[in-house]
């Protein structure tokens, strides 16, 4: 992970032209070039127009898992109104044949140059793991069929099945937030066409004719009572009805009426159950208002429920923990409506599915979620620009830096444990990347794709990674934590004595991120009965917020037996240090000398070899957790002050923010 802020400056340069050079959904031409180029670049086999504009990159390295990454490409027909200097001004056309604007309102961007960059770190880091890392770049997830074309298109078959899958997704938390949850995670969703038929005429002849206009006003009046009167209480259910389009003229009754309904489940019986009511009132209202010709019902789109593997999750969520620190790192409590096709890779269908893990990283700046009106974390995220909005806005570097570092670090939790084997006589060259196979024919990328010129020089001063605020300034209070006065629970990160061995030692146990080894994972102090994390702390969650005792480990992460995954860790880093297998996986890296070049040098910010510079910083010493709230690394050395490219790099994102 030494390398990340190596690759950084690239990853963020990417992510800006994909952010100024959006394309829309079956169009990602530029970006799936951009995509091939660099995994190509960086030592894998490339494969383009899988299920359309689709990407795969394999990267053999030995015995091992196939561990598939995934992100998706496309874009929305949204304008753009962020104010950002590399702010989106694309337009296109529509499969409507009209002209659109096109902006990256769901952060796609993001999850693409988050894919690439992982890919990079891996690809140079194969002395560190082994195994088959799977890149996936999907088209198409806007119109929730990208995935399935991909897998339709061989993708499995092509290219070998994976053991687990992995991705993530940008969300309306604070900016490098974790959100965790296992189980369902986000709902299922369906769109349906509808077409209702009358027989139009003369405006002051009603009664010559059957009017389509007031079918469609009576359906989507009774639609509206199908959530509250046919469904269970205990049951999330949306029934939205986002467009209707009749008639040409005021004083024209039209022949038919266009509707397009919306349904959200976090149940496929509820979904069916949605997808009936539609059915049965558009039949009925038509045949009540006499019309002659039956209405037509199509469904267009959809996807299932996303449900994370308990078991997976738990895994992650350990890595995630123990990389960032628990205090950045939270589990949901319900799930989130939203819809994905990430679980169509899963192959819920098929007798042995395979298990994945989806997460989010916050992405709303700090001082917009501060600046947000609400008591709680969720009435905060009601508050602020979030996915599809055309003011959304990612924080750029500590959401890259986090998405960046949660996928690496999630690969890496499968790649370099003890269940890959040790690298086999013929497998991958390690070292350097090595020179990938030539992608297949397809379009060229418009421009350079790689915009920021290189890393840092060799001799540039070594930055030591961080996770605080820059040295000096306390981080913003994480909204997630303990309620302000409540003590938070210890990190187990804490200085490193005087007589400490040094950080490449195996002699002693590596310094944790989560709890002592031996205790086991509790996720928040409790105070007066209830937990001091108010993330879950919401007045509109209190009636379904489960009861930890009685939950089912397997459907919540919040109550997951991380008590089993931490303790089982612990017992497999000891038999490393027994065995002298230390060098051999990354399961016993030193996080503290990962995180931290020099724990027992001198203060942060200052020159080992000179005398201090100014006044030590404030807030807890450098190898402490600086502050609850996740921020990402402050900027630091020439690489990371460089800003995208654009006419207007000198001036902060907090100016163009509306």
């Amino acid at each position: 992970m030494r390398l990340l802020d190596e690759i950084f400056p690239l990853v963020e340069g990417f992510y800006v032209d994909l952010h100024k050079n959006p394309e829309l959904s079956h169009s990602e031409h530029r970006t799936a070039s951009g995509v091939a180029e660099w995994l190509t670049r960086t030592g894998y086999e490339v494969h383009k127009g899988v299920g359309g504009t689709g990407v795969v990159g394999i990267l053999r390295n030995g015995p091992g898992p196939t561990v598939m990454l995934r992100a998706d490409m496309d874009a929305l027909p949204v304008e753009e109104r962020t104010g950002l200097p590399y702010a989106s001004t694309a337009h296109a056309t529509d499969d409507e044949g009209k002209e659109v604007p096109v902006m990256h309102a769901c952060g796609h961007d993001a999850h693409t140059a988050c894919l690439v960059g992982a890919a990079d770190l891996l690809s140079e880091s194969r002395e560190e793991w082994t195994g088959t890392v799977m890149v996936v770049a999907q088209p198409a997830e806007e119109t929730l069929d990208g995935a399935q074309a991909m897998i339709d298109d061989g993708l499995y078959e092509r290219f070998g099945r994976p053991d687990v899958i992995l991705g993530q997704h940008l969300g309306p938390q604070p900016a490098g937030l974790i959100s965790h949850r296992a189980g369902v995670i986000l709902g299922a969703a369906d769109s349906y066409r509808v077409r209702v038929f009358g027989e139009g005429g003369h405006a002051s002849q009603p009664h010559t004719t059957i009017d389509p206009v007031l079918v469609a006003a009576h359906i989507v009046t009774r639609l509206q009572g199908v959530v509250s009167r046919e469904i269970s209480p205990s049951e999330m259910a949306v029934l939205t009805v986002g467009r209707i389009q009749a008639g040409t003229k005021a004083n024209i009754i039209p022949d038919e009426a266009y509707l397009e309904v919306n349904t959200r489940a976090l149940n496929d019986n509820v979904a069916r159950q949605l997808e009936a009511a539609i059915e049965r009132i558009v039949r009925a209202e038509a045949a009540a208002s006499g019309a002659t010709r039956e209405p037509e019902v199509e469904r267009f789109e959809g996807a299932g429920i996303t449900v994370n593997d308990p078991t997976s999750t738990a895994e992650v969520a350990a890595a995630h923990h123990a990389y960032f620190g628990d205090d950045y790192v939270i589990h949901l409590p319900d799930p989130f409506p939203g819809t994905e096709d990430f679980s169509c890779f899963g192959l819920p269908a098929d007798p042995q599915p395979i298990p994945y893990v989806f997460w989010f990283v916050g992405a709303t700046p700090h001082d917009v979620w501060e600046a947000a009106p609400g008591d709680t974390p969720y009435e905060k995220m009601g508050n602020v620009p979030s996915n599809h909005s055309p003011f959304f806005a990612p924080s750029r570097e500590p959401t890259l830096r986090a998405g960046l570092a949660a996928i690496t670090v999630a690969a890496l939790s499968y790649l370099g444990s003890e269940r890959s084997a040790p690298p086999a006589a013929d497998a991958a060259p390690m070292g350097g990347a090595y020179e990938g196979r030539s992608y297949d024919a397809g379009p060229e990328p418009v421009g350079d794709p790689f915009p920021v010129d290189a890393p840092p020089p060799a001799d540039a001063p070594a930055q030591a990674e961080s996770f605080g605020p820059p040295p000096g300034e306390s981080a913003p209070a994480n909204p997630f934590g303990p309620p302000p006065g409540e003590q938070a629970p210890p990190s187990g990160y804490g200085p490193v004595p005087a007589d400490a061995p040094p950080a490449d030692s195996y002699d002693q146990p590596p310094r944790s991120y989560g709890p002592p080894m031996g205790e086991p994972y509790a996720p928040r102090a409790e105070t007066g009965g209830q937990e001091a994390n108010d993330a879950y702390d919401s007045a509109f969650l209190a009636s379904s917020w489960p009861d930890p005792d009685q939950e089912d480990p397997a459907k919540s992460t919040h109550d997951a037996d991380m008590d089993a995954v931490i303790g089982a860790q612990d017992e497999e880093l000891r038999e490393e240090w027994r065995s002298e297998k230390a060098e051999e996986s990354t399961l016993s890296a030193d996080m503290a000398a990962i995180l931290d070049d020099d724990p027992q040098g001198p203060p942060h910010g200052q020159d080992p070899q000179g005398p201090p510079q100014g006044p030590p910083p404030q807030g807890p010493p450098h190898g402490q957790p600086s502050g609850p709230a996740f921020g990402g690394p402050p900027p630091r050395g020439d690489a990371h002050q460089a800003p995208p490219p654009g006419p207007d790099d000198d001036l902060p994102d907090s100016e163009y923010r509306l």
